[in-house]
């Protein structure tokens, strides 16, 4: 058994205890089920933003603890000033150290795209992202169906979020496509493996219909990967990560960005 498989057998007993505890009428009494909901793919598009989705990520089964010390008010507020064109926020406990409560938090201090990472593998999931206050969500080829991606998909736009479809290989993307989805995203990191390479990413890249737009996710750990990236079609960079081993993620997101405007101002002139 792989580490997605354990995850995704994990996540299943999870799912269960959480619709126990919380049945969906509960969740459709959240203060955000009703409310308007913020489109990432738009922002992503914005001149004035990087097209960084920056991350919240505490721990992760390939690299272990990456940050103890995560202040989710002043991280995500340091990211959206930073330039950021959205969150994504962990919100799977066991295997990467999130919570719900951690995109709640978010929320509540940022009018952003927020994008709930985690493993979804049931209706209820998709109900529960939009009453914590998410965005968009996070449908993962490599644990779902073709008929699951749709469905979930379909239930997930009728709610007002937006669909990213995460995929890593040129048979998940030709079978998992579906008009329920707003957003590609190829993870340049094997979930079975764990290996990483942006070149998954170029690779990839004419394959994916113009329909979406192209997010890059993982790996990428300077400004000039992501020119590099925009070459190919991609708008979207998923960054966590990088910023997050630093002692200040805001302070290193904002560095980066930075460098970013000025390497792509220079490649202008050039």
């Amino acid at each position: 058994m792989n580490i997605l498989d354990k995850i995704i057998a994990h996540k299943r007993k999870e799912v269960a205890d959480r619709k126990a505890l919380f049945p969906t009428r509960l969740l459709e009494q959240s203060i955000y089920f009703g409310g308007q909901t913020i489109s990432m793919s738009q922002y992503i598009r914005r001149q004035d933003k990087s097209g960084i989705i920056a991350e919240i990520k505490r721990k992760s089964p390939s690299k272990g603890v990456i940050n103890n010390f995560v202040d989710v008010e002043r991280i995500s507020i340091g990211y959206m000033q930073a330039g950021a064109s959205g969150l994504s926020i962990l919100t799977d406990n066991e295997f990467f150290g999130g919570k719900n409560e951690d995109l709640t938090k978010a929320r509540s201090f940022n009018f952003c795209p927020i994008l709930r990472k985690d493993f979804i593998i049931d209706e209820y999931q998709i109900i529960e992202a939009k009453s914590i206050g998410a965005d968009t969500i996070l449908l993962i080829a490599a644990a779902l169906s073709p008929e699951e991606i749709a469905r979930y998909g379909k239930l997930a736009q009728s709610l007002g979020l937006e669909v990213l479809l995460e995929v890593h290989d040129l048979e998940e993307l030709q079978r998992s496509v579906s008009e329920h989805i707003n957003l590609l995203g190829v993870n340049n990191r094997n979930l079975k493996t764990f290996e990483t390479s942006v070149e998954v990413s170029k690779e990839l890249a004419p394959h994916i219909p113009n329909d979406f737009v192209k997010v890059s996710e993982s790996g990428i750990s300077q400004p000039e990967v992501i020119a590099d990236l925009k070459t190919h079609g991609y708008e979207g960079f998923l960054i966590g990560e990088n910023f997050m081993k630093s002692g200040r993620p805001g302070r290193s997101a904002q560095r980066f960005m930075d460098k970013l405007k000025s390497f792509s101002s220079d490649t202008v002139q050039a």
